[in-house]
């Protein structure tokens, strides 16, 4: 791997400032090589200014043309071969399997957005023709369609390195739309950022785009990231990080003259309900499945469960002990970075200090600092007391979560109407369980933003079904999901054209449909 941990300004490559950092390897605590230099603020305003001038071409390509530069990148991702998930072992301490599995995400999701832009319906063309008799007053020639809005910036995410990353969900769908991107690169997997940016810039120049359509800056969230988002070029955001520092910049957004969308994921407890039938029928199997949800990817997942309650008895004690059982035996995992690793000692600790909170069980094996590693934890207390304690719900990236026995089930649903907003939220019961079950349904129907049955919220499918978002914090706008088809929505404006002349409306809109897309027609489906 030739790294030179310069900054992708379209196609120019910029030293940045005289700063400089390296990646520094979780499972070793090794700094990685090349040295890399954070841009400078003038890099900022140079790549929005190179956005901004490849927005008026890129935006008039042909569905067929974005599709096949979609294509391009997947190709050239995969023709890094086993350098890039050697390279992001190294930076993330992420499995080999757990990235090349990522890497296939990461190539699905830009082959499915290629597929619907390719197909073009997404536009979501309606045409109201004229009706110049119409009585008292004519009706105009009405035609509506979705438009790409500008310059997106997407900030690379520490968890998924690849799928939300560069080249991930975010930037695929901004370019499927028609938006050029400019990436903020995430600093603990810098040597990864710069590896699928230099796919996508090859992707760029073999579609023949112009060169602003991708670029690629290091820095810090706090200065360049703050500041690509207070550019006036810039059009919205794709984020997916921490409360704090999505929320910082969704301020910054609303602080500009003209304020601007974010979009981001930021924190969520992904509740579990389990009803009495359901824990008195299979508690091993609950025990077991909450076990591996909770510490899959040492609880790094944005969809990890980190609150289970349940009503109080014998078959929730059960649950407790084969949990307690399991969780003993689960060895300390290498976490992301040192700051994570941090921040979920810190919040394992101050939620274990809590009154009326009690230890349930933690990994035997102590954790070694020089492997980043974090270890399992569970704590358990009351319904009473999860309420008088609101720091109970806050999030603990990492695999941790609490245990909640409630007194009944009223007592389950008043802990389900006292949460916060959530990704996902589950419940698990029989028959009969789900059909006495209905005020609580109807309560997480309002909670979350997608929910479970009988399952595990652990990992989301990436299909156009997909919901993955939810009511404030665990995003800042309920309406969309980042993860599925679906996504490119947050990028896009309808855009009303009024007695257009034929030969200026847009081919989605013309007469005669020339690219033979599905759309509303006065009314109806054609």
């Amino acid at each position: 791997m030739n790294l030179h941990g310069k900054n992708f300004i379209g196609d120019q490559l910029e030293s940045g400032s005289s700063a400089s950092f390296r990646a520094l390897s979780p499972l070793d605590s090794t700094p990685l090589e090349p040295v890399f230099h954070p841009a400078e603020l003038k890099d900022v305003d140079a790549a929005m200014q190179m956005a901004e001038a490849a927005f008026a071409s890129y935006r008039e390509t042909t569905g067929a043309q974005r599709a096949d530069f979609l294509e391009g990148i997947a190709v050239e991702i995969l023709a890094l071969g086993d350098d890039l998930i050697q390279r992001a072992h190294r930076e993330t301490g992420l499995p080999p399997a757990r990235l090349i599995g990522e890497r296939a995400r990461t190539i699905g999701q830009l082959q499915q957005f290629a597929q619907l832009v390719r197909e073009g319906s997404w536009v979501e063309a309606r045409i109201d023709t004229a009706l110049p008799d119409r009585q008292p007053v004519p009706k105009p020639d009405l035609r509506r369609m979705l438009q790409p809005l500008g310059p997106i910036i997407v900030f690379g995410s520490s968890n998924f390195p690849l799928a939300f990353s560069v080249a991930g969900g975010d930037t695929a769908s901004a370019l499927a739309t028609g938006n050029p991107v400019v990436v903020k690169a995430h600093s603990g997997h810098p040597g990864t950022s710069e590896l699928v940016a230099t796919a996508v810039r090859r992707a760029v120049v073999a579609a023949h785009l112009p060169a602003g359509v991708i670029s690629l800056l290091h820095g810090s969230g706090q200065v360049i990231g703050v500041a690509l988002v207070k550019h006036p070029f810039a059009r919205a955001v794709g984020f997916t990080g921490s409360r704090v520092a999505g929320r910082a910049l969704f301020d910054a957004a609303a602080a500009r003259p003209d304020p601007i969308p974010v979009f981001a994921e930021m924190a969520s407890l992904n509740p579990v309900f389990i009803l009495p039938e359901a824990l008195r029928e299979r508690t091993s199997q609950l025990a077991e499945g909450l076990r591996t949800s909770i510490t899959m990817g040492v609880g790094q997942f944005c969809t990890k469960p980190g609150l289970v309650v349940g009503v109080q008895g014998p078959a929730f004690a059960q649950l407790q002990k084969t949990l307690a059982g399991l969780l003993e035996a689960v060895a300390p995992g290498t976490m992301l970075h040192g700051g994570i690793c941090a921040a979920y000692h810190q919040g394992q600790t101050h939620a274990a200090k809590v009154d009326g909170v009690k230890l349930l069980a933690r990994s035997q094996t102590a954790p070694d600092p020089k492997q980043t590693q974090g270890e399992a934890m569970v704590l358990t207390t009351d319904d009473g007391n999860f309420r008088r304690h609101p720091e109970l719900a806050e999030e603990v990236f990492g695999p941790f979560a609490v245990l909640i026995a409630a007194e009944s089930i009223a007592e389950l649903e008043a802990v389900a109407r006292n949460l916060e907003g959530q990704l996902t939220a589950t419940v698990h019961g029989s028959p009969g369980d789900l059909e006495r079950a209905g005020n609580l349904l109807r309560l997480l129907e309002r909670k979350a933003g997608r929910l479970i049955i009988n399952g595990f919220p652990t990992g989301v499918e990436v299909c156009p079904s997909m919901n993955h978002g939810g009511p404030y914090p665990a995003t800042t706008d309920v309406r969309f999901t980042s993860v599925g088809t679906a996504a490119l929505a947050r990028f896009v404006r309808p855009i009303c054209y009024q007695n257009f002349p034929a030969a200026q409306l847009p081919a989605a809109l013309q007469d005669g449909n020339p690219l033979g897309i599905q759309r509303l027609v006065n009314g109806k489906r054609e």
